[in-house]
C-alpha cells in the first residue's frame, strides 16, 4: 500500500501518534503514525471496518496498544495517569445518546460533562451556570430547559457536544457525528458544527465519517485510513483527491467540487464512483 506523509511530523502537538499497532483476534490498526498540532482540525475518513473507531479508542485509553506510543499534549499514555489525561479528550459518539438520564433537561446534561457524570443530581448551581454560559457562547440557550428525551437526534448530538467541552478538553473528537440524522437534520448539525470550529476558543475538532459532503470550511486536514492502515494524511486540498480516496476505497472514484447552498457551507464535495 502506498503512504502518503504529507505534513511533517512534530513534537509541538495536541495528539501525537507513533507507530500504533492493536491487535486483538485480528489486526485492528497497523504501523499508524499520525500527528494533530494546536488548531488543525482533523477529518478522519474511510470504508467501514477501516480503525477509525478503534484509533479512537486507543486515543482515549479505552482500546490498550499493542505496539507504539501515543501522547495528548506531551504526556505519553504509560508514563502519565491515563485517567488524567483521558479529561483532555473530549468525544462525542451516538452510543452517549442511550447513557443519558431520562429525567434530565439539556442544560443538566451538559453541567454534568465537568464531571462526567449521567446524571444531575450531584450538581452544583456553579456548575449549571457555568454550563448557560457555555451554551449561550454555542447558540444552544434556547434548548437548555427543553426535557432531553424531547430533544431531537440533532439536537442531542449538540447538546453532546456542549457537554463534552465543558471539561476545556485540548482536543474534541466526533465518531461519525450525523449517523442516523434525516437530511436537514444532518445539514442542520453540520452547520453547528462550521460555527464550532470557526470559534477561536474552540479545541482541535477530530471528525471521524464515511461521507465526503461532511466536509465543511473550516476542516484543515484529512487522515485516509484502509483496513487499519494510513492511505495518506494532511492538509486537506493535498489529500481529498480522486486519487487518495480510490485508494481508500478500493474502487474507482472522482472528487466532485460544487458551491454550497448556505452561507456556512463555503464548498461541498461530493463522491462520484466511476462506471456507475
Amino acid at each position: 500500500m502506498v503512504v502518503l506523509y504529507l505534513i511533517s511530523m512534530s513534537d509541538n502537538s495536541v495528539i501525537s501518534v507513533r507507530d500504533l499497532c492493536v491487535e486483538r483476534d485480528t489486526i485492528l490498526l497497523q504501523n499508524i503514525s499520525w500527528t494533530v498540532k494546536p488548531r488543525e482540525h482533523w477529518v478522519v475518513m474511510g470504508p467501514n471496518g477501516c480503525g477509525k473507531t478503534s484509533l479512537f479508542g486507543a486515543i482515549t485509553g479505552y482500546l490498550a496498544p499493542t505496539s507504539g506510543t501515543i501522547t495528548v499534549l506531551g504526556q505519553e499514555y504509560g508514563r502519565y495517569d491515563w485517567r488524567e489525561l483521558r479529561k483532555k479528550i473530549g468525544i462525542v459518539s451516538s452510543a452517549l445518546i442511550n447513557l443519558m438520564e431520562h429525567g434530565q433537561n439539556a442544560l443538566e446534561v451538559v453541567a454534568g460533562g465537568k464531571h462526567a457524570m449521567l446524571t444531575a443530581w450531584q450538581l452544583s448551581n456553579r456548575d449549571l451556570l457555568n454550563a448557560e454560559v457555555l451554551m449561550n457562547r454555542l447558540g444552544l440557550l434556547h434548548l437548555a430547559q427543553r426535557p432531553w428525551m424531547r430533544l431531537s437526534q440533532g439536537e442531542k448530538q449538540q447538546i453532546l457536544i456542549a457537554r463534552a467541552l465543558m471539561s476545556d478538553p485540548a482536543v474534541l473528537l466526533l465518531d461519525e457525528p450525523c449517523t442516523g440524522l434525516d437530511p436537514v437534520a444532518r445539514l442542520r448539525f453540520l452547520d453547528f458544527l462550521f460555527g464550532l470550529i470557526h470559534d477561536i476558543d474552540a479545541p482541535s475538532v477530530i471528525m471521524a465519517t464515511h461521507h465526503v459532503e461532511e466536509i465543511y470550511s473550516g476542516f484543515s486536514h484529512i487522515l485516509l485510513l484502509r483496513e487499519g492502515q494510513v492511505v495518506a494524511f494532511g492538509p486537506l486540498e493535498q489529500c481529498l483527491t480522486s486519487l487518495c480516496l480510490s485508494r481508500t476505497f478500493g474502487v474507482e472514484v472522482e472528487i466532485l467540487r460544487q458551491n454550497g447552498t448556505g452561507s456556512s457551507i463555503m464548498e461541498m464535495f461530493r463522491l462520484h464512483v466511476k462506471g456507475s
